[in-house]
């Protein structure tokens, strides 16, 4: 599961106040993409700036489309974790904000993709006094995405490195065989095709530990189950 980062100089253009919000979100779907599975992480920071002015313009110029919030929170949240302690516990609360407003407004937003990411958010950050991580709320918001999208990529795969995280094993496996089955979706072939080869690469780690034959790497496993979206 280990992603192998190689530089990716191609970042798309902003989208033109022209476009229609679907193809102007395809864009930022893509090229968040391109920072997050390609880019040196020492360069994804200032990438991750230029895409923030991106997805504030379109959620701006379509302040009804919860799609364009949701990317917004996505983009924040990947933001965070290139800046300082304070600065990134200050934007994890905002991403909190917008995720709840998009789940007001149109909670099958993105197939429930606002519940995964809530969802990971709760389990990855700290618990009070210092944050809101929570994990009975983090299982709630997974399950929630589950029932709305059963057989998606992204309601699986996170939900199923939730399990992995907190040792349920036999459930992970099912949930990231059905994250490995899952379509790739034509808007976003670039995130769900590095997820479903992630999903496989778990498999197989999770059965060799299971087999009692995976020495180290059960631990890489580990280590990499991380939020995604700030993940």
């Amino acid at each position: 599961m280990k992603k192998i980062f190689f530089v990716v100089l191609l970042l798309l253009s902003m989208p033109c106040l022209t476009d229609e919000p679907q193809d102007a979100l395809n864009r930022i779907e893509t090229e968040w993409a391109s920072i997050y599975y390609g880019m040196p992480k020492q360069q994804q920071g200032p990438a991750y700036v230029r895409l923030l002015d991106k997805t504030l313009t379109l959620s701006r110029q379509y302040p009804q489309d919860t799609g364009a919030l949701f990317w917004h929170a996505v983009v924040k949240a990947s933001y965070a974790d290139h800046q300082d302690p304070v600065s990134a516990l200050a934007a994890i609360y905002d991403v909190r904000e917008l995720l709840t407003q998009v789940i007001t407004i149109n909670p099958n937003t993105m197939g429930g993709s606002a519940y995964v990411v809530l969802g990971t958010l709760y389990h990855r950050v700290p618990a009070w006094p210092i944050a809101f991580g929570d994990n009975m709320e983090a299982e709630k918001l997974f399950q929630t995405a589950l029932k709305i999208s059963p057989n998606g990529i992204d309601s699986n795969y996170f939900y199923a490195e939730f399990l992995l995280a907190t040792n349920k094993l036999k459930e992970a496996e099912i949930h990231f065989e059905r994250a490995g089955a899952a379509p790739v979706r034509p808007e976003q072939t670039y995130a769900d095709t590095q997820l479903k080869n992630e999903a496989k690469l778990a498999l197989k780690i999770i059965r060799e530990k299971k087999a009692g034959t995976v020495g180290n790497s059960f631990l890489s496993l580990l280590n990499v189950a991380q939020i995604r979206f700030a993940l």
